[in-house]
């Protein structure tokens, strides 16, 4: 993405967000034409920070997975009313979006445009790209939000994706794939772990 930095027009939307509530439609409508990588970087940022706001996490993942779908597919965004009308308090969101935005600040740094251009290239590799997208949103969604860095590593994910991509950026985008795979893998040993524990309880139980 070319002119002002992507932080900088995060950091003006969140300044700007109303007093109350706000509702993911008009989240949507604030973005406008920046289109829905922006939207992306933007849900996700929430997820960065150990802060809990009631009914973030499925309204704000599922709109991550839609947008993944709409690009995949070459459509345009669809949200079902119920997601769209639903208002989340800003009085929460507004000093955890602040908060998150150092990390936004950071990725952006580190991105260059033109690093391993295949990766960005238009055609079938947008595709993979897009997958990752959707992957990243389902491993947010994933019922393990009291387990330290459960979102926070898809949410990385779904960060160095967005920007990787609105800046051209194939390292970010690697980057980005690599920490979906980590989040895989911290998910399996989560479940993994818990298996052993039950058995063992089991174990004990029947003992």
């Amino acid at each position: 993405m070319q002119g002002e930095p992507v932080f900088k027009k995060l950091r003006g939307l969140v300044r700007s967000l109303p007093p109350g509530g706000i509702t993911l439609s008009e989240l949507i409508h604030r973005v406008g034409n920046e289109g829905l990588l922006i939207l992306t970087a933007l849900l996700t940022l929430v997820f960065l920070i150990p802060v809990s706001i009631p009914g973030v996490s499925t309204v704000f993942g599922a709109a991550i997975l839609l947008i993944g779908i709409s690009r995949l597919f070459g459509r345009e965004l669809w949200v079902p009313a119920k997601l769209k009308h639903r208002t989340i308090s800003t009085s929460k969101l507004r000093p955890a979006l602040r908060k998150a935005l150092p990390w936004l600040y950071r990725i952006e740094r580190v991105c260059k445009p033109n690093r391993i251009q295949w990766l960005v290239a238009h055609g079938p590799i947008q595709h993979l790209n897009n997958a990752g997208l959707i992957l990243g949103a389902v491993l947010l969604m994933m019922p393990f939000g009291l387990i330290p860095f459960s979102n926070t590593f898809p949410a990385i994910a779904l960060l160095f994706l967005a920007i990787g991509l609105l800046q051209r950026d194939g390292v970010s985008v690697l980057l980005g794939h690599i920490s979906n795979i980590v989040t895989i893998l911290y998910f399996s040993l989560l479940i993994g772990g818990g298996g052993l524990a039950l058995r063992e309880l089991f174990n004990r139980m029947a003992g």
